[in-house]
């Protein structure tokens, strides 16, 4: 496949998933939002959520995976004596524009996962007053029956 090393195949293969997972959490994210009316449900809109900000996450993993992995590559073949000028890469603009994206979309993530959590029912206590018992005779047979 255009005659590309294994790892740049896999960085290709990984980044193409992080694509299309980031683009399903943005659609998953639409369908959970506050404004929306596709789920009724408040504590379901907020777990969507949630597992849209997993998405988010995994999709910004799988996007830093490729590009510390070409990151390495390229530092590690850097001084090779083997290698001639013409073979020798660089760190590029793609690379930050790689490691931007991935640490914005773990963010972005992890906001969503956090801003978002399942509200409990809670139960008010009941607002039940408790008396004290009243005795049978009444406070003046107590007195005097005294021994």
């Amino acid at each position: 496949m255009l005659a590309l090393s294994q790892d740049l195949q896999a960085a290709r293969a990984l980044t193409v998933i992080s694509i299309l997972l980031a683009i399903l959490a943005v659609l998953v994210a639409i369908a959970g939002a506050k404004c929306t009316n596709c789920i009724e449900d408040e504590a379901s809109k907020a777990k969507v959520m949630i597992i849209s900000g997993v998405f988010f996450i995994v999709s910004g993993v799988m996007q830093l995976i490729p590009v510390c992995w070409s990151a390495n590559t390229i530092i590690r073949d850097f001084y090779n004596p083997l290698l001639t000028d013409a073979q020798r890469r660089e760190l590029g603009a793609a690379l930050y524009i790689g490691w931007a994206a991935a640490a914005l979309l773990i963010l972005g993530g992890g906001l969503l996962c956090c801003s978002c959590p399942p509200r409990e029912t809670r139960y008010n206590p009941s607002r039940m007053a408790y008396s004290v018992p009243r005795s049978a005779g009444g406070p003046a047979l107590e007195r005097k029956d005294y021994v």
